[in-house]
């Protein structure tokens, strides 16, 4: 079954994912806030999944979209008790406010010797209009991100960058197209910014034939930013969990 498209900067996201992912090889695998599924439909092709999406609408599509089994709610929704070989959140913690209180209860899901993956739009001063427009809190650095992984139990943290060089040329044109959203929004923008966040899987997600575009543009930027790991619009992080 083909996979639901990938925005541009999850392309890029998930090309250093994929081979983390086959080096882990997870039986089991939660994701935290699955948007509309595209990553998930992924994941579900690895290994069993569970995803966790509190957005109705996106809920509704990833649903539609993953073979595995999907919750409407935040973690919350993930039976008691239950434990994976792989815990993963991608582009979630930084429209947490209270973000290590939540990041607590989320490893308590990861088995004894499994591991969390969370990736974080990297480096406070590129704050921007994209961020406000979907409801970020902050971004982090990557001393940040290991501090913030550490101080729950995690162990063993490794954190890289990705998207180098044209996350930035992407992100300059989000920051525009988001800076023309907020000054005249053709639809209200919410002063909240939980309910900003709420629906923020659904921004600029691709059409199937968009994606296609986009995935064959992408591909030669996906093998480029290994040329510079320590560079990059976002992190990546991969931690052993505080049962290990």
């Amino acid at each position: 079954m083909p996979t639901p498209p990938l925005t541009a900067r999850a392309n890029l996201r998930w090309a250093v994912v994929r081979p983390t992912l086959e080096r882990l090889a997870p039986k089991t695998i939660l994701e935290l806030g699955c948007g509309q599924g595209a990553v998930g439909a992924r994941l579900a092709q690895l290994a069993t999944y569970t995803g966790v999406e509190p957005d109705e609408s996106s809920w509704q599509t990833a649903s539609s979209r993953i073979d595995g089994t999907v919750l409407h709610g935040d973690h919350h929704k993930v039976p008691e008790g239950a434990e994976f070989d792989l815990v993963c959140a991608f582009e979630v913690l930084e429209h947490i406010a209270d973000d290590k209180d939540v990041l607590a209860d989320w490893v308590q899901f990861v088995k004894p010797g499994g591991k969390l993956m969370v990736s974080v739009p990297a480096d406070q001063h590129r704050f921007g209009p994209s961020d406000e427009l979907v409801g970020h809190y902050r971004r982090y650095s990557a001393e940040q991100l290991t501090e913030l992984l550490t101080s729950v139990g995690c162990t063993d943290v490794a954190v890289r960058r990705y998207g180098w060089p044209v996350g930035y040329a992407l992100e300059a044109v989000s920051n525009r197209v988001s800076a023309k959203k907020l000054e005249q929004p053709a639809a209200p923008v919410s002063d909240v910014i939980e309910e900003r966040g709420a629906t923020s899987g659904r921004f600029l997600q691709p059409k199937k034939a968009a994606g296609q575009v986009l995935k064959l543009g992408m591909a030669p930027f996906t093998l480029i930013q290994e040329l510079a790991p320590s560079k990059g619009i976002g992190l990546l992080a991969v931690a052993t969990g505080p049962k290990g």
